[in-house]
């Protein structure tokens, strides 16, 4: 960035209202919680990103760590692989994961954010890739079909090949007789993935999806059926199935991925740039499951996440959910069932009427 410097981070809450309300086994998200992180640089560059808090009693904590932190940044250059060294100094005996590690990671994105519009690239660019499409698969919450029918019948209008939705509310019947009704409306051949967003036990995973494979659903991947700090229980569900296992969203930091992937608990790899340490992060965890053969898809942040995985070699499927669009001047658009990321930096500007609105 030719020796520009921080000269200021400001971190702003807002309650963002769902298109589609987030519905999970464990949980119902009606509105997103939202952290706002503005870099300013003293090149006249303002680099953003957003950080995810799943619930609004973390707004307020985060924001306040991130101007804490901001403080400590003041007059530093706005590099994102050496600020991120120093973070990792920062916080080592503290730990980093839960907030710390998100606010870390939002750092990180806006400071990527910011070096590339200094270069008047996008992020794919500055990391040595083309913008290309990157293919997506819609995720949805439970599944109800009188409710649902219309919206998954758009997306597919929409070109999208690949789905997820959640299960487990119910018990292994109620969930055969969902993924029945998913498949009267997505028909055979679209790919079709299901979250147990960490609701079971091993053996109960075990039973259910034996029982799916015996119906003949051909789920491109069950996804975290137990506690995902489990790896026991991961490594259990694994050798009891044949469908491919897919965990990792809730991976804090490359040291979490490189121990997970080293105990072979899964058949796909789901980054979450938020809790793996924003674009820098990324990149160290994407090598490591590239060098174990896992396919990689990732987890929310639609827009950074088009950056990241067109410039990962594995990289398989974005998660399609779009939680920021009520912030946006200009939000991600689905083309053919694909995101392509678009500059300069990771291409996404407030519209501060929206954000006015919103802030908590």
């Amino acid at each position: 960035m030719s020796g520009a410097a921080i000269t200021k981070l400001t971190a702003r809450p807002v309650l963002v209202p769902l298109v589609r309300p987030i519905t999970t086994a464990v949980a119902t998200i009606p509105k997103a919680p939202l952290v706002l992180i503005d870099i300013e640089t003293n090149a006249g560059i303002v680099g953003r990103s957003y950080l995810f808090t799943y619930t609004p009693m973390a707004m307020a904590p985060l924001a306040k760590l991130l101007d804490n932190i901001g403080e400590t940044l003041i007059g530093k250059a706005a590099d994102p692989v050496s600020r991120m060294a120093d973070m990792e100094a920062t916080f080592r005996l503290l730990g980093r994961q839960g907030l710390v590690a998100m606010a870390l990671a939002g750092i990180d994105m806006a400071l990527w954010d910011a070096a590339a519009k200094a270069l008047n690239v996008s992020v794919a660019r500055m990391l040595g890739a083309a913008e290309r499409a990157v293919p997506c698969y819609d995720s949805h919450g439970i599944f109800e079909l009188t409710r649902d029918r219309d919206a998954v019948e758009t997306s597919l209008a929409q070109g999208f090949k690949a789905f997820k939705f959640k299960v487990g509310v119910g018990d292994v019947q109620q969930d055969v007789d969902t993924l029945r009704d998913i498949r009267s409306v997505i028909g055979p051949d679209v790919r079709l993935m299901i979250d147990y967003n960490q609701s079971l036990t091993p053996p109960e995973a075990i039973r259910r999806v034996k029982r799916f494979e015996d119906e003949g659903f051909d789920l491109s991947w069950v996804e975290e059926p137990v506690a995902a700090e489990d790896f026991a229980g991961h490594q259990m569900v694994r050798a009891g199935i044949t469908t491919p296992l897919q965990t990792g969203e809730n991976w804090w930091m490359p040291d979490d991925a490189a121990r997970a992937i080293q105990n072979g608990i899964c058949d796909h790899a789901m980054i979450d740039i938020m809790k793996i340490g924003g674009v820098t992060g990324w990149m160290r965890a994407a090598a490591m499951a590239q060098a174990a053969s896992l396919p990689i898809s990732s987890h929310l942040f639609i827009e950074a996440s088009a950056h990241t995985l067109a410039a990962t070699p594995n990289a398989y499927l974005l998660e399609y959910m779009d939680v920021a669009q009520g912030i946006l001047t200009e939000p991600y658009v689905i083309a053919d069932g694909c995101l392509t990321p678009r500059g300069p930096g990771l291409g996404i500007a407030w519209d501060e009427a929206a954000v006015a609105q919103y802030l908590i």
